[in-house]
């Protein structure tokens, strides 16, 4: 298994585990070089601050770690289609690469689509 799959699965069971625990299903996983950074998962049910989505929460504790605003060098690893939030973010950090495991598509009929915030 590759280094991006195992991270994506990650991901995946991060989201799977916020679930469980009432959360919503997403968790990312920032990496660089195969090295994990920094992970978050939505945590809108609990914080009730709309901006806490998983790659967020990631993108906070990575830079943060780094004590560095850039996220150059580093891929993110989503569990789905980042919002448009979050996508910008994530550019404006300089994040090289986005990996998702689903889509809007996927997500539709669960009411978790953000395909009309585009």
């Amino acid at each position: 298994m590759s280094s991006d799959t195992a991270l994506l699965r990650r991901a995946v069971h991060l989201a799977h585990d916020n679930r469980a625990r009432g959360g919503r299903p997403f968790g990312a996983v920032i990496a660089r070089g195969g090295e994990v950074i920094a992970t978050g998962v939505n945590d809108i049910v609990h914080s009730h601050d709309p901006s806490t989505h998983a790659e967020m929460q990631a993108l906070r504790a990575a830079t943060r770690q780094r004590a560095n605003p850039s996220l150059a060098g580093c891929t993110v690893y989503a569990s789905g289609h980042p919002c448009p939030m979050c996508l910008a973010a994530l550019v404006m950090a300089g994040a090289d690469r986005v990996f998702y495991a689903f889509d809007n598509r996927d997500a539709a009929p669960y009411g978790l689509s953000s395909e009309g915030a585009y």
